[in-house]
């Protein structure tokens, strides 16, 4: 549609995930009518984070140092394991200020469609952190869909012969929400984790 540098921008703003055709072209277009500084800082800042942010060498969330914040911090509960398919899930998590145990992220989930299979996950470190006497629970916090359903039902079938609590979290019904709107498989788990309430 446009020619040059300018489509270059927005076809390259375009493969940011849940950045469609429009959002691409809103962008392109604010970033070459904005100040030169803040192009130029918005690049230094690319630039910056793809030199220095890692994965922890531990969990495999992204970091800046060799262990991230939370494998390093003394306050954490080192015999939980949350299990996640990414490092934006544990933000998620942390967020609620309900756990204070560690971490472990897949780097994914199994989708045999796109051709990961447990061995392109990190379920092998996973296995070996579980070693440790420590580990008392493992919970599988993967994504409610089919992917994340499949890499739970995987992790708790190896997990099973192990000495090891292993957990899911529970679904439901969002606070808030409708009855006629929820999906058969929301509103089937809601029914599967009710609870006893007098």
């Amino acid at each position: 549609m446009y020619e040059g540098v300018i489509q270059d921008l927005i076809d390259e703003l375009g493969r940011l995930p849940g950045v469609g055709p429009k959002s691409a072209q809103r962008i392109a277009f604010h970033l070459i009518e904005a100040e030169v500084e803040v192009a130029n800082r918005l690049a230094e800042v690319v630039v910056e984070a793809k030199a220095k942010v890692k994965f922890c060498e531990l969990c495999g969330n992204i970091s800046q140092e060799i262990r991230c914040s939370i494998c390093s911090d003394p306050k954490r509960d080192l015999g939980l394991i949350c299990v996640v398919e990414e490092s934006k899930d544990i933000a998620a998590i942390e967020r609620t200020r309900e756990y204070r145990g560690l971490y472990h992220v897949l780097g994914g989930a199994i989708s045999p469609i796109a051709g990961i299979g447990p061995d392109q996950l990190r379920i092998k470190d996973l296995m070996k952190r579980l070693a440790d006497p420590l580990i008392r629970e493992v919970i599988l916090a993967t994504n409610p869909n089919l992917e994340g359903e499949a890499t739970a039902t995987y992790l708790s079938r190896m997990l099973g012969t192990m000495e090891i609590n292993v957990t899911k979290l529970a679904s439901g019904l969002p606070v808030g929400g409708d009855l006629e709107y929820a999906d058969d498989m929301t509103l089937g788990r809601a029914f599967e984790g009710r609870r006893r309430v007098n």
